[in-house]
């Protein structure tokens, strides 16, 4: 525990994140100095020319689903290059907030996976860091077509 509390006394920010005005931020990963712009949805007075920050949300999940079957894959001998995830988020209102998120994983047709290899790679990815943390009130529908 010692060392957590080290961190954040000396740790650095990740992500500087600026309000451009317009409901618009614009997000710079400080280690890589990449940047991404958000925009408020069309539906939440907002033009919808970017991700949204919900927009995000969701897709942070299907990219830390994908990059811990990743992990699983590489350490297994398995190859998912090619793998693609459609990713739907569906909101709620009053409160205003992400409801549920539809995951649907689309596999190679070259991919001929056993019963095993699918159920190691669906535990990880239903174990990956974001899917974790999000709250359980989020519904997470996650379909796998193999």
């Amino acid at each position: 525990m010692c060392d957590y509390y080290i961190f954040i006394i000396f740790g650095m920010a990740t992500i500087e994140t600026v309000y451009l005005g317009e409901l618009r931020t614009s997000a710079k990963h400080v280690q890589s100095g990449k940047e991404l712009i958000t925009d408020a949805p069309v539906d939440n007075q907002g033009k919808g020319e970017a991700f949204s920050p919900t927009d995000l949300l969701s897709a942070a999940l299907t990219s830390c689903m994908l990059t811990i079957m990743g992990i699983a894959a590489r350490t297994h001998g398995i190859a998912l290059e090619g793998t693609r995830v459609e990713t739907t988020k569906i909101m709620q209102a009053n409160p205003r907030k992400v409801a549920e998120i539809v995951v649907d994983f689309h596999f190679p047709a070259s991919l001929q996976l056993e019963e095993k290899q699918r159920k190691l790679l669906s535990k990880a990815a239903e174990t990956c860091p974001v899917y974790l943390s999000l709250d359980p009130a989020i519904k997470k529908t996650i379909h796998y077509n193999w």
